[in-house]
């Protein structure tokens, strides 16, 4: 991977009760992701309903200290976010199932959002590094991700497959007819 000079520097920090507010201003913003909430592939059934329905269940993960990913900052300002958190905290994605792998350790690495501002700034390779480190610090031994062709008609907020590989991830499989399954091993 070579290096890289963002044209803005962001700050990364788990989201969390304290970091609710924020969360929430990020994702009401327009252009914001606020009728998804990010629930694709969590909950139940009954939690993806309605905006509202996410929106409380998504809540009701952080209040119960679920890990559900990071918010990058540009100062004070929430302006990013990605979803990094134990694969056992979502639906099944359709990724690689190792049975000598320890299912706790498996982080996947499943949706971005950048707010419109600070696209084409170098937002996503540091929402892609903080994401691995994130998860590095949290024990986790495989960072698996689910990212499609750049010119898939769908999907484009799990990220793009070269996006991946020039980190290192490498491709293991697919899942469904779109998504690449990729994995970046940390240990």
């Amino acid at each position: 991977m070579d290096t890289f000079k963002p044209l803005v520097k962001l700050d990364f920090i788990e989201v969390d009760q304290g970091r609710w507010l924020d969360f929430e201003k990020l994702f009401e913003r327009q252009g914001g992701p606020k009728n998804c909430w990010r629930m694709v592939w969590r909950g139940k059934p009954e939690d993806r309903e309605t905006k509202v329905t996410k929106k409380s269940a998504i809540r009701s993960m952080v209040q119960e200290h679920v890990p559900i990913g990071i918010l990058g900052y540009a100062g004070d300002e929430p302006v990013a976010w990605c979803s990094i958190a134990p694969r056992s905290t979502y639906r099944d994605l359709g990724g690689l199932y190792e049975t000598n792998e320890n299912p706790d350790h498996v982080w996947s690495l499943v949706c971005f959002y950048v707010a419109r501002e600070f696209r084409g700034h170098g937002v996503m390779k540091q929402l892609l590094q903080a994401a691995i480190e994130h998860a590095r610090q949290r024990g986790a031994a495989v960072v698996e991700a689910y990212p499609v062709a750049p010119d898939s008609p769908s999907y484009h907020f799990m990220g793009f497959v070269p996006q991946f590989k020039e980190f290192g991830f490498v491709e293991v499989g697919t899942a469904g007819s779109r998504r690449h399954v990729m994995r970046f091993m940390l240990h």
